[in-house]
C-alpha cells in the first residue's frame, strides 16, 4: 500500500486511540466522580471511526452499493410519493422520523442503573447492530422498488406470513404513534409558546418545499439559511406571544383540542406530496434537534461538569424505585431508540427509500442518521447523570410513593438531601422529561 494512503489513516488511528482511552476511563474509574467530557469524547470518537470504516466496509463489501443503479425514486418519479430528494434533506427527513421521544426518555430512565451500562449499550448497540439494521433495511427496500417491510416479508415467505406481518406492523404503528402523540400533546397543552412555534413550522416548511421545487431547485443551502432564520424567529416570537395578555390565552389549548389538531394535521400531510410538507418540515426540525444536542455537547466541553450518578448503582438487580427490572434484559428494552430499534425498519422501508436519489446516499441516511440518534441518547443520559442522584430518583416518583426521607436520599447518593427535600415539598416539583432540563440547569 502506498505510504500516502497509509498516512491518511493516521488521524483516524489517533482518534480511535483517543476514543478507546476515554472509554476505558468511563468503564474503569470507580469510587469518584468523573467528568461528563469523557463520555462525550468517547462517543464522538466511536461514531466517527465507525462511520468512516465499518459503514464503508458494509457499503462496499457487503451491500456493494451501485451509484449508477436507478433508485425507485428515479424510476417511479410521480411527484407525490416517489421523488428524488437531496441527500441532506432526506437525512433530515429520516432522522426526524426515527428520533422522536425514544432516545430522550429511554436513556434517562436507564440512568437508574448508572451511566456505564447505558453508555456501553448505546455505543456497541448502534455501531454493530442498530445502524447496520437501518442501513440494511433501507438498502433492501430500495432494491425492491421501495417495498415496505410487510410487503418484503410477503414476497419472501408467502401470503399468510406477509399478511400477519402487515397486520403486526399496523398494530405496532398504532401503539407507537399513540405513545409519541401523547408526549407531544402533554408538551403542548397549556403552552402557547410551544403551540405557536410548532404551528409556525408548517407554513415555513411549505415555503421551503415550494422554494426547492419551483423557485430555486437544488439550492438547499439557501433554503436552509432561510428556514433556520424563520425557525429562530418563530421561537423568539413564541415567547413574546406567550406573555401577551390577548394572544397568550388565545393560543392556550387543552390536551383534547391539541389531539384533534394533530390527527387533522397527520391526515392532511399524508395526502399532500411528500416534498411539500413532510420532507421539508422534518428537515427543518432536524436543525433544531441537532442544534440543541450539539450545543449541549459544546457546553459540556466548556464547563466540564461531573457525573453525579455512580457508574453502576445498586439497582442493577431490579429493585430500583423508578421501574422494576434487572439489568438483563430490561436495559435493552428500556434503551431501544439510540441503540437497536425494530421500529426503525418501518421507517427505513417507508417513505425514505421512495425519496432516495442515489444508492450511495443510503450510507449517510441509513447508518449516519442512526449514529446521530445514538448521540442524542448519549446526551440525554449525560443530562440525567449530572443531576444529584437523590434528586434524580425523587423527582421521578412522588415522595410518598418512595417513602423518601433524609437517610433515603443520602443512601441514593445525594449530597444535598436537605435542599432536595425542600424542593420536593412543592407539588409542582419537576418530573418526567423535565429532568433533562433540570440536568442542563444543574451545570455550574
Amino acid at each position: 500500500m502506498d505510504i500516502k494512503k497509509l498516512l491518511k489513516h493516521v488521524p483516524w488511528l489517533l482518534l480511535g486511540i483517543l476514543g478507546a482511552c476515554c472509554l476505558a476511563v468511563v468503564a474503569l474509574r470507580r469510587g469518584e466522580h468523573i467528568s461528563a467530557l469523557w463520555i462525550v469524547v468517547a462517543s464522538v470518537s466511536v461514531y466517527l471511526v465507525a462511520y468512516r470504516y465499518y459503514s464503508l466496509y458494509i457499503a462496499q463489501k457487503v451491500m456493494k452499493l451501485d451509484p449508477t443503479r436507478a433508485t425507485p425514486a428515479v424510476i417511479n418519479n410521480d411527484g407525490l410519493n416517489y421523488v428524488p430528494t437531496n441527500r441532506y434533506v432526506l437525512f433530515g427527513h429520516h432522522f426526524a422520523a426515527i428520533a422522536g421521544a425514544g432516545p430522550l426518555v429511554g436513556p434517562v430512565l436507564a440512568a437508574q442503573m448508572g451511566y456505564l451500562p447505558g453508555t456501553l449499550w448505546l455505543l456497541a448497540g448502534v455501531v454493530l447492530a442498530g445502524a447496520v439494521q437501518d442501513f440494511m433495511v433501507l438498502f433492501i427496500s430500495s432494491r425492491r422498488n421501495g417495498a415496505s417491510l410487510g410487503e418484503m416479508i410477503k414476497e419472501e415467505m408467502g401470503r399468510v406470513p406477509g399478511t400477519i406481518a402487515l397486520f403486526g406492523c399496523f398494530l405496532i404503528m398504532i401503539i407507537i404513534l399513540a405513545v409519541l402523540a401523547l408526549i407531544v400533546v402533554k408538551a403542548l397543552a397549556e403552552s402557547p409558546w410551544g403551540v405557536f412555534t410548532v404551528c409556525s413550522t408548517v407554513p415555513i416548511a411549505l415555503f421551503m418545499g415550494i422554494y426547492m421545487r419551483f423557485l430555486r431547485p437544488g439550492r438547499v443551502g439557501e433554503v436552509s439559511v432561510i428556514g433556520i432564520v424563520l425557525l429562530v424567529a418563530s421561537i423568539y416570537f413564541g415567547g413574546v406571544i406567550a406573555h401577551d395578555p390577548y394572544w397568550g390565552p388565545a393560543l392556550t389549548f387543552k390536551d383534547t383540542t391539541i389531539t384533534f389538531v394533530l390527527v387533522g394535521y397527520a391526515f392532511v400531510s399524508a395526502l399532500l406530496p411528500v416534498w411539500l410538507i413532510l420532507a421539508p418540515r422534518d428537515y427543518l426540525a432536524t436543525f433544531l434537534k441537532i442544534g440543541v444536542i450539539v450545543g449541549l455537547a459544546i457546553g459540556i466541553v466548556i464547563i466540564n461538569p461531573e457525573l453525579k450518578m455512580p457508574a453502576v448503582t445498586q439497582y442493577v438487580d431490579g429493585t430500583g424505585p423508578l421501574w422494576k427490572g434487572a439489568l438483563f434484559p430490561f436495559l435493552f428494552i428500556t434503551i431501544a431508540c439510540g441503540a437497536v430499534s425494530g421500529f426503525h425498519a418501518l421507517i427505513a422501508s417507508g417513505t425514505t427509500p421512495k425519496l432516495l436519489a442515489n444508492e450511495n446516499d443510503a450510507r449517510l441516511i441509513g447508518y449516519g442518521a442512526m449514529l446521530m440518534e445514538s448521540f442524542v441518547a448519549i446526551m440525554a443520559l449525560v443530562a440525567a447523570s449530572i443531576i444529584e442522584p437523590g434528586l434524580y430518583f425523587a423527582m421521578n416518583t412522588p415522595p410518598a410513593g418512595l417513602g423518601i426521607t433524609m437517610p433515603n436520599l443520602h443512601e441514593m447518593g445525594g449530597d444535598n438531601a436537605a435542599l432536595i427535600m425542600a424542593q420536593l415539598k412543592d407539588a409542582s416539583a419537576p418530573r418526567g422529561s423535565n429532568r433533562q432540563l433540570l440536568g442542563l440547569c444543574d451545570l455550574p
